[in-house]
């Protein structure tokens, strides 16, 4: 069932881990299939080194295991809260990968200050609020994906304008129209994550805002494909280290 979603699932997995944007067994990515109503995970508490293709999990979009021995990722109900919320993605990736998490765990948003950002994300990179006491106490994961939807219906903000999101005192989710592009938007909101950080531990007058003109530019033209297309990154060295 879904063998090639499962092995999309499953390489795109491989990337985050290669990218260095997950280490031990922190981070997951996942797949749907919109016909059928099923996403395909990478199971709960197991390292990509540890996994192949047909370890890969299916579930259907009430989070019930239909397919796999394993139990999926313990993030399943807050990807199933993005994909019911999100009809237009079709991979979701999340990741606890260092210069976003530290983004989210001081509650801010990621600035546009280049055209870097501005290629791939239409503004600032939004931060949640934090989740309340009884949301925390209750359905957990699933409240989790309702704070980063009410982030994007309150902010007027469109999932396909703003492919990423940071969960205050959590980290990055990411989305794509595959898993691969999922990752792939990983890899540059941590590049712009970094980036965006040193710009800041400058001395304010230092920091020059991205004109708007400039965003809309560099983000418009990417979207009426003058550009080269996303492509899968793999890179043997990080600037992160």
């Amino acid at each position: 069932m879904l063998e090639q979603l499962k092995r999309e699932v499953f390489v795109a997995n491989q990337l985050l881990a290669r990218n260095r944007l997950s280490s031990f067994i922190w981070g997951n990515v996942s797949g749907i299939d919109r016909k059928h109503g099923l996403i395909v995970f990478k199971p709960s508490g197991m390292t990509i080194s540890d996994l192949s293709p047909e370890d890969m999990v299916v579930v259907n979009l009430d989070g019930k295991r239909v397919e796999g021995k394993h139990l999926p990722s313990s993030d399943t109900l807050t990807h199933i809260e993005l994909y019911r919320s999100f009809p237009k993605i079709n991979g979701i990736a999340h990741s606890h990968a260092r210069w976003s998490t530290i983004f989210a765990q001081m509650g801010l948003g990621i600035p546009a200050l280049g055209t870097t950002h501005a290629d791939y994300f239409h503004g600032e990179i939004p931060c949640t609020r934090k989740l309340r006491a009884y949301e925390i106490r209750g359905e957990y994961e699933k409240e989790t994906g309702s704070v980063i939807v009410e982030r994007f219906i309150k902010g007027k903000i469109s999932p396909d304008e703003m492919p990423g999101v940071l969960v205050c005192n959590h980290g990055p989710y990411t989305w794509g129209s595959s898993p691969i592009e999922a990752v792939n938007i990983s890899v540059v909101m941590e590049e712009v994550a970094f980036m965006a950080w040193h710009c800041m531990a400058l001395p304010d007058r230092y920091l020059v805002p991205m004109q708007k003109d400039l965003l809309e530019r560099h983000y418009r033209r990417k979207r009426l494909g003058n550009a080269d297309s996303i492509v899968s990154i793999d890179r043997d060295t990080s600037p992160y280290e």
